[in-house]
């Protein structure tokens, strides 16, 4: 059980009710613009466009939000801007490896952002490569758990390329390859299980285990971090036991 995996669920679901609901709502929108821009304004024929439709139609940004910015990604209506992706990578507190994807259309005011963040709350920024080779690009579907159990899930996606079935407490998290996870996500639509997301995400090989202060800290970083427009994802090696999360929750 990653604590990583349930503090991004338990936000998630937060951030749709808190005052960060906009940045959020930014960030999904954004999305859906790169992904019309790299494969077209057609869903059906754009798996990553599918995705993050999807995704942003879960955290209820407007319909007509998601279609203007299908279309200024498509070069259909003015307006898109020319967003380029940007890793960074660093270190947080107690040595917890965080890589920061940004999609931005400002390179300077993106590492500007992410370098005040990090030096402000305990991290520092490191070589391109020191830290990415903890990580491995992995699909990641998170399914609402409503009354499947974890086999129900299991049998549903197990050929479709699956590699683990992960119990997240209030939803379930499928792992497969990169390369299988629009068929991981198809395989689950046909046995009629509904998904909250299905990204391509980087996944710690090993992870760092933290106690309440720790995790404090590694959370008010990934925080700062994601304050930032030009931030769109944070990820980071440490776990978080059940316990500690519930002290840090409170």
């Amino acid at each position: 059980m990653s604590g990583h995996s349930k503090w991004a669920t338990t936000k998630h679901k937060k951030a749709v009710i808190d005052a960060k609901r906009g940045k959020l709502f930014a960030k999904l929108i954004k999305n859906i613009e790169v992904a019309a821009r790299m494969g077209g304004a057609d869903p059906d024929g754009n798996p990553t466009l599918y995705d993050a439709i999807q995704k942003a139609k879960k955290s209820s940004v407007p319909n007509n939000n998601i279609d203007r910015a299908v279309k200024r990604g498509a070069g259909l209506e003015a307006g898109g801007a020319d967003y380029q992706t940007i890793m960074y990578e660093g270190y947080g507190p107690n040595g917890v490896a965080v890589l920061i994807e940004c999609l931005t259309d400002n390179r300077n005011r993106a590492a500007s952002d992410v370098r005040v963040a990090m030096t402000r709350n305990g991290g520092s920024m490191a070589d391109p490569g020191s830290v990415s080779y903890l990580f491995n690009r992995k699909g990641v579907v998170i399914v609402p758990k409503g009354d499947l159990t974890e086999d129900d899930v299991l049998a549903a996606v197990l050929e479709a390329g699956a590699e683990e079935v992960n119990d997240l407490g209030e939803s379930f998290e499928v792992i497969s390859e990169a390369s299988d996870l629009v068929e991981v996500r198809t395989a689950l639509q046909k046995a009629g299980i509904d998904y909250d997301s299905a990204d391509a995400n980087f996944v710690p090989t090993m992870q760092v285990e933290l106690d309440e202060e720790g995790a404090r800290k590694i959370f008010k970083l990934i925080d700062a971090l994601e304050d930032s427009d030009d931030v769109q994802n944070v990820f980071a090696n440490f776990d978080v036991s059940d316990d500690v999360m519930a002290k840090v929750e409170a």
